[in-house]
């Protein structure tokens, strides 16, 4: 089992580079874990939101393969208390046997092929954070799980 944290952008502030790479490091001690990010689509001025949207569509689908498991982090999305998304993965992580991957699209969202693909979608908040921001976040949050699965002294409840 492996997990990828997809995002369609660079992370180019430093301090959330530094934080998703501190969380990313500590998650390598309980799962492969990776982080692939692909890059921002050049000259797009004169694009549409949905022709965006289409295009970096077809960047995400080409980075997952057939056997995956594929969460999109949506506001539309489930929203867990922190015990409740590790019950979730580690349901996950148990009975399914396939790779997860996680997927942080890009400003206007996700086209209606990366939907239909999906095999979920997931919330962390009712508000909206940068795409940049939600990655440190949300790998915290996988940090955060994994600690909770394995009882250590990390979440207090």
């Amino acid at each position: 089992m492996h997990l990828t944290l997809l995002t369609v952008g660079k992370t180019d502030i430093p301090w959330v580079r530094e934080g998703l790479e501190m969380y990313s490091s500590r998650l390598k001690h309980y799962v492969p874990f990776e982080v692939r990010e692909i890059p921002e689509l050049k000259g797009v001025s004169a694009l549409s939101r949905e022709q965006i949207k289409e295009k970096e569509g077809e960047l995400i689908l080409r980075q997952v393969k057939p056997g995956d498991e594929v969460f999109l982090l949506d506001e539309h999305g489930r929203e867990y208390r922190s015990l409740e998304f590790a019950e979730w993965l580690g349901r996950r992580l148990t009975l399914s046997g396939r790779d997860l991957v996680f997927v942080i699209g890009g400003a206007y969202g996700f086209s209606g092929a990366v939907y239909a693909r999906a095999d979920g979608k997931l919330s962390l908040s009712k508000m909206t954070y940068s795409h940049q921001l939600v990655r440190t976040i949300f790998a915290e949050q996988l940090y955060r799980a994994f600690t909770i699965l394995r009882g250590e002294p990390y979440h207090h409840e």
